[in-house]
C-alpha cells in the first residue's frame, strides 16, 4: 500500500514537468486579467486598476502594461467592485465575484470624458451579498492585524475566534466550530491541513503571513473532506508584482514578560516574487493556566514562512511555500502541583514543504498540482523526579508526517464552472509513551470512613481492605494498579508506527441559471489505516438571489466522512472501550473507526442600503461515529475517542457595515446545542466524576456567544479598536453537581480546588485549612452549595437528590464577559513615502474578569482565561 501511495504521488509531481514550468493564484484564490481600450480599440496604457470589496476592505491595484493589459492575482473569493480610471477617460466600473482559481477575463472599453456613454455599475447591496449556498465570513489583513486580542502562539485561532459565529472558545487555543471539538480544515495556498493546530498540538501560520481567510462553518463542497466542521481557506501574502522591496520590522513587549518581534519582507517583479515573515515571542502566561495566576509557564514560539512565486508568461505558475515553527513551553502547574515541585515541559518543532504548479489551458481550463511534505514531532517531558509530578507522570515522544497531492482541473463553460480532482495522502504515526501514578490518593485500594485514602501501599487487593478497619474504594480503577509507582508498580511503556492512507476523488459544478446557483458535488473517499472505509459522499447545495431587496436565500445538504484524529491513535486504539480505567492493557484492542455524518444548511443573507449586511444560518448534523479528545489529567497529551453518534444542531450568524466614514463594525452570534450518546471507545483515563451514562451535553456545548468588533480609523492613520466578548459558559463534564465538588465527592477535588472555584457553603467560603465536605440547611435541609465560576446544579450528596441532568441542567461555567481594547496609529509621525512608524497598544480582558473556559474536563481540562494583559507594539513599515 505504501509503494501505491508513493507511486501515485510521484506520477502526479511528474505531470508539472510536462511543458511549460508552472499559473494564477493558488488554492481559492483568483486573478482577474483583461485589457483596456479607448472606443476606437486602441490600447489603454498606463491606466488604474483597482478592486475592492466594501465589507472587507480588501484592496489591490495595478496599472496596464504597454499593452494595455493588466493582471491582479492572489484574489481571496469575494464579490469586488472593479474601477478602471484612465486620464481623458470616464470612470470604467464593473462588479466582478471571485470564487474559485479559474482567471476572470475582462476587456474593458473606455469612454470618453464628458461623452454619455453609460457605466457598469450595479447597486450597492450587489457588493455586499454573496449568491453563494455555503455559509461562510472572510476576513482580511486589515482585519486580522487590528484585532486587539494577546495569545502567544495562536494568532490564527484567535482570528477565527473573534470572526465567526458559531465558535466557541477554549483553553490554549482550542475552539468549538459548530458543536464540534476541532474538526477543522485548514487550506493553506491549496495545502490541505486537517491535524491539530492548536499551540498544545502542533505550530500555526502566523498571521503576519495571512493576506485573507475564506472561513467557511456551511456545507463544504466536494473538495473539502477529513475534518469539515469548519474550513479555513487561507491565501498567504506575495511579493509578485509588488516591484519594489517592501516589508515590516515590529518589536513587542508586555505584561507576563511578553517579549517578541516579527519581520515581514517582500520583493517581486511581474514574474518572480518572495515574501518572508519570521516571527518570534517569548511569554510568562504561554498556555491558559489552571489557576487565575500563572505559576510555571514560560514558553516560545519562532515560525519562519516563505512564499516564492514565479510566473514565467501567462500560462504558468510556480509556487512554494516553506515552514518551520517551534512552540517550548512549561506546562502551567496548579497550586498542589506548584507546591510538589512539580516541572513538566514540551516541546513542538514543525516544518512543512508545499510547491504548487498551475497551468492555463486556455482562458476556460486550469490544470492545480499541490504536491505537500508536512512533520510535527512532540515531547513532553516529565519533572527531573517523577515523584514531583501530581497525579501522575507521563513523557512522550510522538511523531506526525503528511505527505501527499492534491490536484484539480477547473473549467468553465457557459453556466458551468467545473472542478475535478484527487486528494492523496499518507500519515506516518510514530508514539513512544511512558505513564505511571506518583500520587497514591489518585487510585486507591482502600479508603477511610470520610472517603480518603488509607491503608498500606503494600495491598493490591480491595478485598483485603475490610481486615484492616477500611472500605474498598468504590471507584478503583483496576487497569492502573499496575502502574501504580507508590503501590511498587512500575512505569506503562509503549511504542508504535502505523501508516494512514487516505484516497479521494471530488467533481463539484457551479451552476448559474438565472438569479439561481446550484452547486451538486461528489466526493468518494477511501480510508485505510487501523481501521478501513470506503465513504461515497454526495452534495448539494443552493442558492436564490432576489435581486430587488438585496437579499440571498441558501439551503444545502453534505454527507461527510468523519476520520479519527491521529494524535495518539495508536495508542487511543489499543486501550479499548473505557480505557485503561477499564480494562487491563492488552486485553481488549479496538481500533476507532471512521464516522459519517448527514449535514443540512439553511440560512439567508439580507443587505439593508449600501451599509449593512445581515448572515444567518441554521445547521443540523447527525454524526455516526462522533469524535472528541480525552485529556491525560492537567496535561497537554490527549487522545481521541469516539462516541457513538452525536446530534448537533444550532444557529450562527453576522451583522456587518461597510466603512462609514473610517467606522466599521461586525457581530457575530451562534447558538449550539451538541448531544453526544454513549458507549465511548479509546482514551487512557477519565478524570472527574463519570457520566451517568446516557445522553449528555458534552462540553462544546454553549447556550449562546456573541462577539462584538467595533473598529474607528482616523483619516490621519490613527485608529480605535473594542471588542467585546460574551460566552453563556460551556458545560462541565468533571463537576457535575454540588455533591461532587465536595471533599470526597466524584469529582476528587482538593481543598485547593474548592478556593480556586470559590465554592461556599450557605455563604461560607472553603479554605484550604477548611474545606468543605458537607453541606445543610437548618433543620436538616438541603444547604446552599455555591461557586463564584461554576453554575453548580443542588444537591448529589447524603440524601439530597441530585438535580443535574446530563441533557437538561448540566453544569456549566458562568457566563461571563470580556472586553479587548486596542489604540494605535499606522503612521506615528505623519510623514508621506513608503517609510512609516507604526505604534499601538492592545489590552486584552479589560476589567480583569476572572473566569473559567472550563474545569476538571474530561475532555478538555481546566483552564482560567488570561488576567489583564496589555502589550505595546512599536515597527517600521517600509
Amino acid at each position: 500500500m505504501k509503494r501505491t501511495l508513493a507511486v501515485s504521488v510521484l506520477g502526479l509531481l511528474s505531470l508539472g514537468t510536462v511543458g511549460h514550468i508552472f499559473a494564477q493564484s493558488l488554492g481559492n484564490a483568483g486573478t482577474i486579467e483583461g485589457t483596456v481600450v479607448d472606443p476606437s480599440g486602441s490600447v489603454v496604457p498606463k491606466a488604474a486598476v483597482t478592486v475592492h470589496n466594501v465589507l472587507t476592505g480588501y484592496r489591490q491595484s495595478a496599472a496596464t502594461g504597454a499593452d494595455g493589459s493588466f493582471r491582479l492575482s492572489n484574489i481571496p473569493p469575494n464579490p469586488y467592485h472593479l474601477e478602471i480610471t484612465a486620464s481623458g477617460f470616464e470612470v470604467f466600473a464593473e462588479d466582478v465575484s471571485i470564487r474559485n482559481s479559474v482567471p476572470v477575463q475582462l476587456k474593458a472599453t473606455l469612454a470618453v470624458a464628458g461623452s454619455k456613454t453609460t457605466v457598469t455599475v450595479e447597486g450597492g447591496s450587489a457588493d455586499m451579498v454573496e449568491v453563494d449556498p455555503s455559509a461562510h465570513v472572510d476576513a482580511d489583513r486589515n482585519l486580522i492585524m487590528k484585532l486587539p486580542t494577546i495569545d502567544a502562539g495562536a494568532g490564527l485561532s484567535q482570528a477565527i475566534v473573534y470572526s465567526t459565529g458559531g465558535v466557541a472558545a477554549d483553553g490554549n487555543g482550542f475552539f468549538h466550530p459548530l458543536g464540534d471539538h476541532a474538526q477543522v480544515s485548514f487550506v493553506i495556498d491549496g495545502q490541505p491541513i486537517s491535524d491539530q493546530q492548536s499551540k498544545v498540538f502542533s505550530t500555526q501560520l502566523p498571521t503576519s503571513a495571512i493576506q485573507s481567510m475564506e472561513i467557511v462553518t456551511g456545507s463544504p463542497q466536494a473538495e473539502f473532506g477529513d475534518k469539515t466542521s469548519l474550513v479555513a481557506n487561507i491565501t498567504t501574502r506575495s511579493g509578485l508584482g509588488t516591484g519594489r522591496v517592501n516589508g515590516n520590522i515590529d518589536g513587542t513587549y508586555g505584561s507576563f514578560g511578553t517579549a517578541g518581534g516579527s519581520l515581514g519582507l517582500g520583493y517581486g517583479t511581474s514574474t518572480f516574487g518572495n515574501f518572508l515573515a519570521v516571527d518570534g515571542v517569548r511569554s510568562g502566561r504561554f498556555l491558559d493556566t489552571p489557576e487565575f495566576r500563572p505559576f510555571h509557564d514560560i514558553g516560545n514560539n519562532e515560525t519562519l514562512f516563505d512564499r516564492l512565486d514565479f510566473q514565467p508568461n501567462g500560462t504558468n505558475v510556480i509556487h512554494l511555500n516553506l515552514f518551520m515553527a517551534r512552540n517550548n513551553l512549561e506546562i502551567p502547574n496548579n497550586l498542589d502541583q506548584q507546591a510538589n515541585g512539580q516541572a513538566q515541559s514540551q516541546r513542538v518543532l514543525t516544518w512543512s514543504i508545499a510547491p504548487g504548479y498551475q497551468h492555463t489551458f486556455s482562458a476556460h481550463t486550469l490544470l492545480t498540482i499541490n504536491p505537500y511534505v508536512r512533520k510535527d514531532q512532540f515531547n513532553y517531558y516529565p519533572s527531573s523526579n517523577i515523584f514531583n509530578d501530581l497525579p501522575t507522570t507521563q513523557a512522550q515522544q510522538r511523531q506526525l508526517l503528511n505527505f501527499g497531492v492534491k490536484a484539480d482541473v477547473s473549467t468553465t463553460s457557459g453556466h458551468h464552472t467545473i472542478k475535478y480532482g484527487l486528494d492523496i495522502k499518507q500519515t506516518r504515526l510514530l508514539e513512544n509513551f511512558q505513564f505511571g501514578i506518583a500520587d497514591p490518593g489518585f487510585n486507591p485500594i482502600c479508603v477511610d470512613s470520610d472517603g480518603n485514602a488509607a491503608g498500606p501501599s503494600t495491598v493490591l487487593d480491595p478485598n483485603k481492605c475490610d481486615a484492616l478497619g477500611l472500605t474498598a474504594n468504590p471507584n478503583l480503577n483496576t487497569g492502573l494498579i499496575p502502574y501504580d509507582l507508590t503501590r511498587g508498580g512500575s512505569l506503562f511503556i509503549y511504542h508504535a508506527t502505523g501508516n494512514i492512507n487516505q484516497y479521494a476523488f471530488y467533481v463539484e459544478d457551479t451552476i448559474t441559471a438565472g438569479n439561481f446557483v446550484f452547486t451538486p458535488g461528489f466526493r468518494f473517499d477511501r480510508y485505510d489505516g487501523l481501521a478501513t472505509k470506503s465513504s461515497p459522499q454526495p452534495r448539494l447545495g443552493i442558492a436564490y438571489n432576489i435581486k430587488g431587496t438585496g437579499t440571498v436565500l441558501r439551503v444545502a445538504y453534505s454527507r461527510t466522512l468523519e476520520t479519527p484524529f491521529n494524535e495518539n491513535l495508536l495508542l487511543s486504539s489499543a486501550t479499548g472501550i473505557g480505557g485503561l480505567t477499564a480494562n487491563v492493557f492488552g486485553s481488549v484492542s479496538s481500533p476507532l473507526q471512521p464516522g459519517n455524518r448527514n449535514q443540512f444548511n439553511t440560512g439567508f443573507q439580507q443587505a439593508l442600503g449600501r451599509f449593512l449586511l445581515i448572515d444567518a444560518d441554521y445547521f443540523w448534523k447527525y454524526t455516526h461515529g462522533a469524535y472528541d479528545f480525552n485529556t491525560l489529567g492537567a496535561t497537554t497529551i490527549t487522545f481521541p475517542i469516539v462516541w457513538h453518534n452525536s446530534k448537533l444542531d444550532g444557529v450562527t450568524g453576522r451583522v456587518s457595515t461597510t466603512n462609514m466614514k473610517g467606522f466599521q463594525a461586525y457581530w457575530t452570534f451562534g447558538h449550539t446545542r451538541a448531544r453526544y450518546f454513549p458507549p465511548e471507545d479509546g482514551g487512557l483515563i477519565s478524570q472527574g466524576a463519570p457520566l451517568a451514562g446516557g445522553v449528555f451535553r458534552i462540553d462544546h456545548d454553549q447556550a449562546f456567544q456573541s462577539t462584538g468588533v467595533f473598529r474607528y480609523q482616523h483619516k490621519n492613520n490613527e485608529w480605535i479598536a473594542f471588542t467585546w466578548r460574551y460566552d453563556s459558559g460551556l458545560v462541565v463534564s468533571g463537576v457535575p453537581d454540588a455533591g461532587a465538588a465536595l471533599i470526597g465527592g466524584f469529582a476528587g477535588m482538593s481543598p485547593n480546588q474548592q478556593v480556586t472555584i470559590g465554592l461556599a457553603c450557605n455563604g461560607v467560603f472553603a479554605t484550604v485549612d477548611n474545606p468543605i465536605s458537607d453541606c445543610v440547611g437548618p433543620k436538616g435541609a438541603i444547604g446552599n452549595v455555591t461557586s463564584k465560576l461554576l453554575v453548580l446544579p443542588q444537591g448529589g450528596y447524603d440524601n439530597f437528590d441530585s438535580q443535574e441532568n446530563d441533557d437538561h441542567n448540566p453544569d456549566r461555567v458562568k457566563p461571563r464577559n470580556t472586553f479587548n481594547l486596542g489604540i494605535g496609529t499606522d503612521n506615528l509621525l505623519h510623514k508621506e513615502g513608503h517609510k512609516r512608524i507604526t505604534a499601538s497598544v492592545d489590552i486584552a480582558n479589560l476589567m480583569n474578569k476572572v473566569a473559567l473556559y472550563n474545569f476538571l474536563s474530561t475532555f478538555s481540562g481546566t483552564h482560567f482565561l488570561q488576567p489583564r494583559s496589555i502589550v505595546a507594539h512599536i515597527g517600521l513599515v517600509f
